[in-house]
């Protein structure tokens, strides 16, 4: 979203969807970034980045496991939809039912992510 038209299709399997929102997001950018400027966090925050979203169509596909430890708590994708929703920014967010944060989750669905850039790509 910092490169408006670089990409045409995005996807990912349980991203920290808003890290500036949660205690893991906070940890990672005050060791990174300092606790000076809390507000230079958002450029590193895909849904602050979404909000202000202004460029060509993007087609976004987030797949999510309901039995990750991580989930809802720290990955926040639920902030990611409504700041998607308000933008305007298609998304599909899939939560699946008994799959966690493991390589078994990724594999069960990689092939959808591989379709999904394909379809936005013309392949």
């Amino acid at each position: 979203m910092k490169n408006p038209g670089k990409y045409k299709s995005v996807s990912a399997f349980s991203p920290i969807c808003n890290p500036t929102a949660c205690p893991w997001g906070e940890k990672a950018f005050s060791g990174y970034l300092g606790d000076d400027d809390k507000e230079a966090w958002k450029a590193h925050d895909a849904t602050e980045l979404v909000k202000g979203y202004t460029g060509p169509e993007l087609n976004l596909l987030v797949d999510q496991g309901a039995a990750d430890n991580f989930y809802p708590n720290q990955l926040l994708p639920a902030h990611f939809e409504a700041a998607c929703q308000e933008a305007g920014v298609g998304l599909t967010l899939r939560i699946h039912e008994g799959y966690d944060h493991s390589y078994y989750f990724i594999a069960s669905f990689i092939e959808d992510h591989i379709k999904h850039h394909a379809t936005h790509l013309n392949c």
